[in-house]
């Protein structure tokens, strides 16, 4: 890999790391974890008391792929509505946003403001 590429790496784990040591999900407001992949968006329910995941949902699965792209706003909001739902079925109320490396901004954005509009606390 060329010295660019390697730095980019670097700078993208360092963001994680900094976010990441911030943030500490329980069983009673767990950890909204999210991976960008270039196709898919994976959303993850973590408590990390326990180390375990409470709910997971990816675009690649069905009921996203219905002629849309995976990368859309659309299916980010339609994915922070399904989260939010499943959530509440759990009696989960509110969530801390883990981000990553990524910045609040486009599909971010719009999954974490669809979850806010279905009453849940981030």
């Amino acid at each position: 890999m060329g010295e660019y590429v390697q730095d980019k790496y670097r700078q993208r784990e360092k963001r994680r790391k900094r976010v990441r040591k911030k943030i500490f999900g329980t069983g009673n407001r767990p950890r909204l974890s999210i991976y960008k992949s270039n196709r898919y968006l994976y959303l993850q329910l973590i408590d990390d008391e326990e180390g375990r995941t409470l709910l997971f949902l990816s675009s690649s699965g069905a009921p996203y792929k219905k002629g849309n792209c995976a990368k859309s706003l659309g299916i980010a909001r339609k994915m922070g509505k399904d989260l939010a739902e499943q959530a509440k079925k759990k009696k989960i109320e509110q969530m801390v946003l883990d981000r990553g490396p990524y910045q609040y901004h486009g599909r971010l954005e719009y999954l974490a403001e669809a979850i806010r509009k279905q009453g849940i606390k981030i």
